[in-house]
């Protein structure tokens, strides 16, 4: 009951306005910081899985334009900030390593050979669905655990796009490149468990799924432009209701 009220709370949050006007409308304070309780052991692992995945999306769009030099942090990224924290848990989620193919991975880059890059990807993605499959063998509700790890993953959207934006300007393109990555593997995420969700709720995945549109046109240039298409208070409030939604959608 307290999950179905939860849903309706934020539906009619969301209806009160579109999100599209929300550039043009007048500074309005702050949305309070989506702060998570600590995950339990799973979840955490399941988020910092899709940290790598969430880079090397960004990474790999940035390829695909030939733009070389933004995609080589993203591709640094997950051994750097990463690889480290998860390294000692690989084994308990039957995980082979690939730090060896993160490497790989970052010389392709650096050496801008799309072939090398495109094995060494190969190799970071058989490691990863490897994860997939050891959380999904350790959780009952799959549906529910992908949307308890996307509410999580959003908030450092958020967080990403915060330090990206400043004076109506977007001064870190990093930063919102990391932030896209993110918005984008959430999506993902979502649409991977959506026909079981459908089933269960479908008004309040429908609610979801605008959202994380109405982020991902926020994002819709892979390349950081100028101007942000919305400011940071509002991609934060979007990124706050949507996350409180997919932990109450099951």
């Amino acid at each position: 009951m307290r999950a179905k009220n939860a849903v309706r709370l934020v539906l009619a949050t969301l209806a009160l306005g579109p999100f599209a006007a929300l550039a043009q409308t007048p500074p309005q304070p702050p949305a309070p910081a989506l702060i998570e309780p600590a995950l339990p052991a799973d979840a955490e692992f399941a988020r910092n899985i899709a940290h790598v995945r969430a880079d090397l999306l960004m990474a790999d769009a940035l390829v695909k334009d030939r733009d070389w030099v933004d995609a080589r942090p993203h591709v640094n990224f997950p051994r750097e900030e990463i690889y480290g924290v998860i390294r000692d848990e690989l084994r308990a989620y039957k995980t082979p390593p690939f730090d060896g193919a993160l490497r790989e991975l970052a010389h392709a880059v650096a050496a801008r050979n799309i072939k090398l890059y495109d094995r060494a990807l190969k190799k970071v993605e058989v490691s990863l669905v490897a994860a997939d499959f050891a959380l999904q063998a350790r959780q009952k509700d799959w549906p529910r655990f992908t949307l308890q790890v996307a509410a999580a993953l959003l908030r450092d959207a958020a967080d990403e796009y915060d330090d990206a934006v400043a004076n109506g300007r977007i001064v870190h393109a990093i930063g919102y490149q990391s932030a896209r990555g993110i918005v984008f593997e959430t999506d993902r995420m979502v649409e991977s468990v959506a026909k079981d969700v459908a089933a269960r709720n479908a008004a309040a995945l429908q609610t979801v799924r605008g959202n994380l549109m109405r982020l991902k046109d926020v994002f819709a240039s892979v390349s950081a432009p100028k101007e942000p298409r919305a400011d940071a208070a509002a991609v934060r409030k979007l990124a706050v209701e949507t996350a409180a939604l997919m932990r109450a959608v099951l």
